[in-house]
């Protein structure tokens, strides 16, 4: 019987782990980093965010439907004058807003937490403010003729410029852990004093319950003019975990309106309280929201991956529901699909670490007063987490 040649086995063995050297490499790749048992090693450092915007490829370009830019640039009109595309409908915007301590550090005494952007520099609290003072100054340009309101801890130190907002102090638990769930209880004792106010009234008076770190781009009359018969109105977007976004939300302003929306948030804060309290300070909101409407009319989640509007009843409450995407859009943040901005965008809202690109838009904008060009800003920049 023939013997195999100790230099045919080792040739064999050479291109086994000329194989397997790669695969096992490739594979060490895909492991999570720990370090090993008695090492003191740190983990790895997560990547700085950028302190200035980054402009990338402007998505949605081949869809007739989408904003489309050259450079900073659009080629589409969005954002026409204010007084042609006035609706005739009157709104009030509330949004809660409180403002936490900011420590300082140094000998000079310049914030720690210190970022610049374009000439100013901002220390945490001063970010908080300039984000709601930006926010005040979309609306202003989107929708002069509208009324601002700002509900707020009694004990928070709040300062915007005089006609700009009216400042309504709301007691409750404001702190970090507790703000999403005091927020709802803020709209509800807000629109119950409408309620009580109702009849010394001398007009009809919408009302959109926002976040204040969104830019309004489009008169948000119309919501009311188009759809007359809803009560309470919020966002959906395509997204099996989080579909309906509570950072949005419009009230009719007639009394039936008004009790109905009270109710409706009542049962969110309900639920919130009895389901979600692990989610207290993010998404237990929005958790609740969908239980409620899931609760009550499930077929409306077999809707939300179309991009249209539609109403449904909710126990007693007509519910407008609105596509994020004019009316909640908000640019993505790393990869992923993305199709650019509709042509009827309404809202633009800068979660998350995007509020850098909120001032950065607002610096642009009044440096050309062309909303349109702004957007493709904003466009190009959306995909990168910023300093904020």
């Amino acid at each position: 019987m023939a013997v195999p040649r100790p230099q045919i086995r080792a040739l064999r063995r050479g291109t086994l782990l000329l194989f397997l050297v790669p695969l096992i490499y490739s594979v060490s790749r895909l492991q999570p980093w720990a370090p090993e048992k008695g090492v003191c090693l740190p983990p790895p450092t997560a990547p700085k965010r950028p302190d200035h915007l980054v402009l990338g490829p402007a998505a949605g370009q081949d869809r007739p439907d989408r904003l489309q830019c050259r450079g900073l640039r659009a080629l589409n009109k969005i954002g026409i004058s204010s007084e042609e595309n006035y609706s005739g409908e009157h709104v009030s915007f509330a949004t809660v807003f409180t403002t936490y301590n900011s420590v300082s550090a140094g000998d000079d005494n310049v914030p720690s937490d210190s970022v610049t952007v374009g000439n100013s520099s901002y220390s945490k609290i001063e970010r908080s403010m300039a984000i709601l003072n930006t926010f005040i100054s979309f609306i202003k340009v989107s929708m002069p003729r509208s009324d601002l309101i700002i509900l707020t801890d009694p004990g928070s130190k709040i300062s915007v410029n005089q006609g700009t907002a009216t400042l309504l102090p709301v007691e409750g638990n404001y702190s970090r852990g507790n703000l999403m769930l005091q927020r709802i209880k803020t709209y509800i004792a807000f629109l119950e004093q409408k309620l009580v106010e109702f009849d010394r009234m001398e007009r009809l008076n919408h009302f959109v319950l926002t976040d204040s770190d969104i830019a309004v781009v489009g008169d948000l009359g119309h919501i009311f003019k188009k759809y007359p018969h809803f009560h309470l109105a919020v966002t959906f977007r395509n997204n099996k975990g989080q579909p309906l976004n509570s950072g949005f939300v419009a009230v009719r302003g007639t009394r039936d309106g008004i009790t109905n929306a009270v109710e409706f948030l009542k049962q969110v804060l309900g639920t919130y309280s009895l389901r979600y309290m692990k989610a207290s300070r993010m998404l237990g909101d929005q958790l609740a929201l969908a239980w409620v409407v899931k609760s009550h009319l499930p077929s409306a989640f077999g809707k939300f991956s179309k991009n249209e509007a539609f109403t449904g009843e909710v126990n007693g409450t007509s519910v407008l529901f609105l596509p994020c995407a004019v009316y909640n859009w908000t640019p993505p943040e790393g990869a992923g699909q993305f199709h650019g901005v509709p042509l009827d965008v309404k809202v633009v809202h800068f979660k998350g670490s995007r509020k850098r690109l909120m001032l950065e838009a607002w610096n642009f904008y009044s440096s050309t007063s062309k909303l349109s060009d702004m957007l493709c800003l904003i466009l190009r920049s959306g995909r990168t987490k910023y300093d904020f």
